[in-house]
């Protein structure tokens, strides 16, 4: 993991996430406001260095958070914004290549069927839940995925929009709020179909 960090800090371009954001000196007076955890390539190394780590999979979220910070800050589309994706994704593939060599469990992978990698189907119905919700429900699933799995949301402030990545979802985080979101997806469409039969009964009542 050391040798990985190492290339990602020595790329020209991931030069502006090697350090701190200088906030106080570029005027950015609102970083500390929406960037609630700072996290720089500079510091995952200087942790992996002096073993604070105690899985590979640890050292893999911070440098995460790195990305997402630079994602959560700048408006999509921005040159950060899509140099922290690039990052994102030449990453994952090295950092999955890794885990492959090195013989490394994914996270949950050692659990029960439900806390294990969510198949394509099952991150299909999740999306398609997503759709059937309430606000409040929706909001919900969003704190639980900030406060258990950070690096599944992006947020736009431009646009004041938050983009749920699921493919970054760990499984048992997953298989939580699939649970979640199917039992309020259920509940709403029983009570459409319930407030559709009331509907019905009241004309066919008043048409006799």
């Amino acid at each position: 993991m050391a040798k990985l960090v190492s290339q990602v800090y020595g790329r020209s371009d991931a030069e502006p996430f090697r350090e701190p954001v200088g906030w106080k000196d570029l005027g950015l007076f609102d970083y500390p406001e929406i960037i609630k955890k700072p996290m720089d390539l500079g510091q995952v190394k200087a942790k992996i260095e002096s073993d604070d780590y105690s899985t590979v999979h640890h050292a893999a979220n911070d440098v995460r958070l790195v990305w997402k910070n630079c994602m959560q800050y700048n408006a999509d589309g921005s040159d950060f914004y899509n140099l922290a994706s690039a990052l994102s994704k030449r990453f994952e593939e090295k950092f999955k290549k890794l885990l492959k060599e090195a013989g490394v469990p994914a996270p949950s992978s050692s659990k029960a069927k439900k806390t294990g990698e969510p198949s394509i189907e099952e991150k299909r119905n999740f999306a398609k839940s997503l759709y059937k919700i309430s606000k409040e429900e929706l909001g919900k699933i969003i704190s639980d995925l900030d406060t258990k799995c950070p690096e599944a949301l992006t947020r736009n402030q431009a646009e004041d929009e938050v983009h749920i990545m699921v493919d970054n979802i760990t499984g048992a985080v997953f298989h939580d709020i699939m649970a979640f979101a199917s039992t309020c997806a259920n509940d709403a469409s029983g009570r459409k179909k319930k407030a559709a039969a009331t509907k019905g009964s009241n004309k066919k009542a008043r048409s006799s």
